[in-house]
Formats: structure tokens, C-alpha cells, sequence
């Protein structure tokens, strides 16, 4: 059965990297055999200045994957895709059935949390690693607290953010 792929464009001042990242999209959705709908959003989101995209539909779960691993690949993939096409680095934020959403939320709670634990012990935290895009939710959330500090620290799939008390 042939995959069932619906763009709809909601911005109706589509920038041409838009139009190709729908193109990029529909043509990897396609290949997957897929069922889902992807929605062209505007390109400001609370967490992103890129083109952002829903993806939304029966098979939605199949795009997500594993704690995100399958929606992080397509992500890549798609924005390598594009940037060799545009022949300039370009990234898309993608959420499928809301999941990116959920995550950073969830992300954001717990960055807040932690900060309550480090000023009730005084001691830092290190958090699990992560990757840059939910690294900088924890950063993002708690740049404002007086109280306590984030820092990045690590490398490679190793890389963490660890909340401290300000002195």
C-alpha cells in the first residue's frame, strides 16, 4: 500500500528553504511507507527560529521511536539533506504527535526541580546526558534564577549540564 503523505502549508509567507524542507520532508516521509500529515507551523516556536514542522497521523508513533531516536534521525537527515541542497547549513525542528513538545516541558520541570534540590543540599547536580537541543532547555529554563548556574560539561554523547548554587 503506498504511504499516505498530506503537506499543508499554514504560513502563506513560505520562505523557499520552507517549501524545500516540505519537499525534503514529503519525499522522506514517502520513502518511510508511512501514514501521517505534515504541517508547515510558522517559523517561530517557543523553542526554535527554524522552519518548524508537525507531523501528525495513524503511524506517528513509527516516526518517534525509541525515546525519540527515530525523530532525531529523521531530523538529521532531512536537514543535512536540505543544507547540501541550499548549500548553507540549515536546521528544521520537527515534532511528531506533539512528543518534542511533551519532552521539553517534561525537560523544563525537571530543570526546575533539580535547582530546588541543589539550593535545599547546596551541592551541584549532574544531570544524564543529553544532546545540545535538550541541553539547552535546562540552560534556557533556569538562566534567569539568581540562585543557581548551569554549565555544560563533558563531550560527545557524554556531554551533561550540571546545576549549581550560586555563591
Amino acid at each position: 500500500m503506498p504511504a499516505k503523505v498530506k503537506v499543508q502549508v499554514i504560513d502563506q509567507n513560505t520562505s523557499s528553504e520552507e517549501m524545500d524542507a516540505s519537499d525534503v520532508l514529503n519525499d522522506l516521509i514517502q520513502l518511510m511507507d508511512v501514514s501521517v500529515a505534515i504541517n508547515l507551523k510558522d517559523s517561530q516556536s517557543e523553542y526554535s527560529d527554524r522552519p518548524t514542522f508537525e507531523i501528525d497521523g495513524e503511524d506517528s508513533g513509527l516516526l518517534i521511536g525509541r525515546r525519540g531516536e527515530t525523530l532525531k534521525a529523521l531530523r538529521f537527515l532531512a536537514s543535512s539533506i536540505i543544507s547540501r541542497k541550499n548549500k548553507k547549513r540549515t536546521n528544521i525542528y520537527l515534532d511528531v504527535a506533539g512528543y518534542q513538545e511533551r519532552r521539553y516541558d517534561s525537560l523544563s520541570h525537571l530543570a526546575e526541580k533539580v535547582a530546588r534540590q541543589v539550593l535545599k543540599s547546596g551541592k551541584p547536580i549532574h544531570l544524564e546526558p543529553m544532546p545540545a537541543n535538550e541541553r539547552r532547555i535546562i540552560h534556557l529554563t533556569l538562566q534567569d534564577d539568581p540562585d543557581v548556574s548551569t554549565i555544560s560539561t563533558g563531550s560527545g554523547q557524554e556531554r551533561r549540564v550540571v546545576i549549581e548554587k550560586n555563591n
